[in-house]
């Protein structure tokens, strides 16, 4: 799944092609991907002007003055900038096509799970049930040791599903989790609300300088994520523990163990992270 440098990414490379420029048609080619498409409300945003990209999560919204639309690309979706020659394929679900006849830029959402969104949020977008229970986002100031540590006050619940929980931190998934405990050293096993503030103002800059670094290498492309251009990310060649289980730790060279934790995969080093 797309994680929060994926999505950043993907911001980062529509944005400067389409603010500014006037939707002239959204097309849909099914009716629903994880919820109905916005079919019916159509009206309220073809023809107005896009004023600006935004992040929230792993959530994209594309400001058009009245409203929102909301992106999410699920499990397998990705966002591509074609020209208007260019046919739609099997998966592509969604073209938001921007511009005049002469110089149209097509927006395609390709899902081939259908497990993403699309959806038309009127108004001010904050108080839509997808948006207003989300936490705080790791890249910013008010992410610190502090606040980390009053978050997790009495938990006993483990480290690293911690992180993940979007409620508490937004985009942290389980690539990104692994990566920045391995980083800190700390255990994804230890106990949330026993870790002391000195380990979690490592922690919270071990998550800002992994997803930094993410971002810089055009997110991860595991399976299905690409960038705006059809190109891949590249943060895979750097992982520490992610997906290496048996193999060396790039640093002790004891094996790298595998663990399920919340139905999901750690990946970690018994040696590095205490």
């Amino acid at each position: 799944m797309p994680e929060l440098p994926e999505v950043e990414v993907t911001r980062c490379g529509i944005a400067p092609a389409l603010v500014g420029r006037r939707l002239a048609s959204a097309d849909f080619r099914v009716p629903a991907l994880r919820y109905p498409l916005p079919h019916a409300e159509r009206p309220a945003f073809v023809g107005r002007q896009l004023q600006s990209i935004q992040r929230r999560g792993k959530y994209l919204l594309l400001d058009f003055g009245n409203g929102h639309l909301l992106v999410h690309l699920g499990m397998s979706g990705s966002l591509r900038l074609l020209t208007a020659d260019m046919a739609a394929q099997k998966h592509d679900h969604v073209d938001l096509v921007f511009g005049a006849d002469h110089d149209k830029i097509i927006l395609r959402l390709r899902d081939p799970r259908r497990f993403g969104a699309l959806l038309w949020l009127p108004g001010e977008p904050w108080a839509h049930p997808l948006l207003k229970t989300l936490g705080i986002e790791p890249l910013t100031e008010d992410f610190d040791a502090e606040w980390l540590k009053r978050t997790l006050a009495g938990l006993k619940a483990a480290i690293k599903p911690t992180l993940m929980d979007s409620h508490r931190i937004v985009g942290i998934g389980n690539i990104y989790a692994s990566e920045s405990l391995f980083r800190a050293g700390i255990d994804p096993r230890a106990a949330a609300g026993k870790i002391s503030l000195n380990r979690l103002a490592r922690l919270v800059a071990e998550i800002k300088a992994t997803l930094t670094a993410a971002i810089a290498a055009g997110g991860s492309s595991l399976r299905d994520f690409i960038h705006s251009d059809g190109s891949s990310g590249y943060f895979q060649q750097q992982y520490f523990v992610y997906g290496r289980s048996g193999e060396p730790c790039r640093r002790c060279g004891k094996p790298i163990r595998e663990l399920r934790q919340g139905q999901r995969a750690t990946f970690f080093c018994a040696h590095c992270q205490r």
